[in-house]
């Protein structure tokens, strides 16, 4: 399989148009093997519809939003992208997830709707890709990935920054080549600007996204569970709200979201994990630290207003004598790293694809199980961060009535 030849259609087919269809060899115009339904057609909505037709192997047969303004700006998307084709615009989320004519469903709706809008799309029994966080609340959660758990196909987590050009070389480096020995600590750090407005700003209310530390930082715990290959233990957060929207009102409802927090994961088998958020920083960065028995490794990327060519990603291993040390600059193709989310949204759907075909990558796609892990730790920073005390995950879940041993949450080490 070769990723490079799809999107290279995308963007070079145009120039040859000249040619016959038996003339197109490099660049042949390939019929999609798949056709995708798109649920919600906000910022990442619209992401997935760039990104599906950018990687080539499949087209977007219809969307849904139940804002007709978001529907006609994704119909328009649509239209610049692929102006000769037909999009199905739907009248309902019925409609949308059970049109035979669609291979797989994506949603993309507001963080406080997925559990309802999965309740309505796995009635299909079609592979479905769910965005994060998978829900809002432990609870839900749970439960979609106990109604999960005998699904006749897969359904796959948008946790899409394991698939960053960044953590790709982290996961290569430290899983596979054990590069810095036994992993024994670990930190990520982000600072970037505020939230961007969405509709009806449901992402400055904590009862409708679960948090900044769901909502947002539920892709670091996935990366934190991922490396430690454990289950968490406690959770300790800091974190107020600054900053950010301090006197915004919604339809009389103040803001309530954190602006910045430290929040600390113990692991059963002893790792520690470390996450530092600021969202009022006027630069987007962000770096993971691994430190082993054996070695140190650091990965970082960055936007900003600096100009001089400064990189914009980078990677240190530093192992002292014993074994060679490195830095480099992790990248793909800049046309990828542009189609959102530094690639990867694009490599996600390379193996979203991959997985429709049967092919799982090496690259272990986020299902279920990591999606309920990863709101089990943003939801008890939240608790940490308010209620200013050590959360014990086997206690929270008790008191929840969730048995971490379910075969529904039950983890797996990464491959």
């Amino acid at each position: 399989m070769n990723p490079g030849v799809n999107y290279r259609d995308s963007i070079m087919g145009d120039r040859f148009t000249y040619l016959d269809a038996a003339d197109r060899y490099l660049v042949p115009k390939n019929q999609p093997l798949f056709r995708f339904n798109i649920i919600g057609t906000g910022i990442i909505g619209m992401e997935h519809i760039r990104v599906t037709l950018l990687e080539g192997r499949a087209t977007i047969h219809g969307i849904y939003d139940e804002r007709a303004r978001a529907a006609d700006a994704g119909l328009s998307e649509f239209k610049r992208l692929r102006p000769d084709e037909d999009l199905v615009v739907y009248r309902s989320l019925e409609e949308a997830c059970g049109d035979p004519a669609a291979d797989a469903i994506i949603i993309c709706t507001p963080n406080y709707s997925h559990r309802e809008v999965f309740e309505t799309a796995r009635r299909s029994g079609k592979p479905i890709l769910l965005e994060k966080p998978m829900a809002t609340t432990i609870p839900d959660a749970f439960e979609i990935a106990r109604i999960s758990r005998d699904y006749p196909t897969f359904i796959q987590v948008g946790l899409q920054y394991r698939y960053k050009a960044i953590y790709q070389e982290t996961i290569s480096r430290v899983l596979h080549e054990q590069a810095v020995g036994s992993v024994k600590s670990m930190s990520i750090l982000e600072h970037r600007p505020p939230f961007l407005d969405k509709a009806k700003q449901w992402n400055k209310f904590s009862r409708y996204s679960g948090g900044t530390l769901v909502e947002k930082c539920c892709h670091y715990f996935d990366m934190f569970n991922y490396f430690s290959r454990s289950l968490p233990k406690e959770v300790y957060a800091v974190g107020d709200m600054d900053v950010n929207f301090t006197d915004f009102e919604y339809s009389g409802e103040k803001a309530d979201i954190l602006d910045n927090a430290f929040v600390t994961v113990r692991y059963e088998n002893g790792v520690k994990a470390m996450f530092n958020l600021c969202m009022f920083a006027p630069l987007f960065y962000e770096e993971i630290t691994m430190c082993g028995d054996a070695g140190r490794l650091r990965a970082w990327e960055k936007e900003d207003f600096i100009t001089g060519g400064t990189p914009i990603t980078g990677l240190e291993l530093h192992r002292g004598g014993s074994r060679p040390s490195y830095s480099c600059e992790p990248h793909y193709p800049e046309v990828i790293e542009q189609s959102g989310h530094h690639g990867a949204t694009f490599f996600e759907h390379v193996n979203l694809i991959e997985n429709l075909l049967g092919n799982p990558l090496d690259t272990v796609t986020a299902n279920v199980v990591d999606g309920f892990w990863s709101v089990v730790v943003g939801a008890a920073a939240e608790i940490s961060a308010h209620e200013h005390r050590i959360v014990d995950i086997a206690g929270l879940l008790a008191e929840l009535r969730i048995d971490p041993n379910d075969p529904a949450i039950a983890r797996t080490p990464p491959r």
